[in-house]
């Protein structure tokens, strides 16, 4: 019985392996997509956040990743107003996924896809309550980073992309599913305070302080390098 046991819990791991790798390149596709598109990063990101929030009430095995990732942009053009013609979803999608082919023809193929993604739209819709409106970490990072600049040495401030590493670390946080699992706050702080640490950067009059800067940036309770990992 125990080793029937160990063999079912090394499926379910490797089950489990397999659809973090699938979820990590489809929202990948999300992003490339969107960027192709011409979206802005925060409608990604909600289309990123819909994509995570969609599969926690489902499994791989009941829909098709890539038709869902199509209508969680197509949604999230929408909640953000970014609106966006299902014909140009479609022909980034199909470019994406077939490199140097021409465009779709507009014809029983186009539209059937087409009908897919408003029907999957609406299955989405009901599945998350409706509920596909979200903060994001974008506006805490974006404050965080004028206050840090603020505050730092204007030389060590220009001589480190800080600001660039900690925008890519929050878009490539979006590749799981973090922002469903931590505030926005506590995202934006962890992913600042990561990329201090991977240029070595120290805030001034930190070593000095009562409370280091991140504790008093509502993450006292995060374990900062476990959001930046996890």
């Amino acid at each position: 019985m125990e080793i029937g046991k160990n063999n079912m819990d090394t499926c379910n791991m490797a089950s489990s392996d397999k659809d973090v790798k699938i979820h990590f390149k489809v929202a990948r596709f999300i992003m490339e997509a969107g960027v192709k598109l011409g979206m802005h990063s925060v409608p990604i990101a909600t289309a990123c956040t819909i994509y995570h929030k969609f599969y926690k009430e489902t499994s791989l095995e009941n829909y098709d990743p890539h038709l869902v990732a199509m209508s969680a942009i197509y949604l999230a053009g929408k909640v953000e107003e970014q609106h966006l013609r299902t014909r140009d979803i479609i022909n980034v999608c199909h470019r994406y996924n077939n490199p140097g082919s021409e465009p779709l023809e507009v014809d029983s193929k186009f539209w059937e896809l087409r009908d897919n993604i408003v029907h999957c739209e609406l299955l989405m819709l009901r599945m998350l309550n409706f509920r596909v409106s979200f903060q994001h970490p974008h506006k805490y990072l974006l404050h965080y980073l004028i206050s840090l600049k603020n505050w730092m040495n204007r030389h060590s401030w220009e001589r480190t992309p800080i600001a660039t590493a900690a925008w890519a670390l929050l878009r490539d946080s979006y590749h799981g599913d973090l922002c469903l699992r931590y505030e926005p706050q506590q995202i934006a702080v962890a992913v600042l305070y990561f990329a201090l640490q991977c240029y070595g950067v120290e805030v001034p009059s930190n070593s000095n302080a009562e409370t280091s800067w991140w504790q008093k940036e509502e993450a006292e309770r995060l374990s900062l390098c476990g959001v930046c990992w996890n």
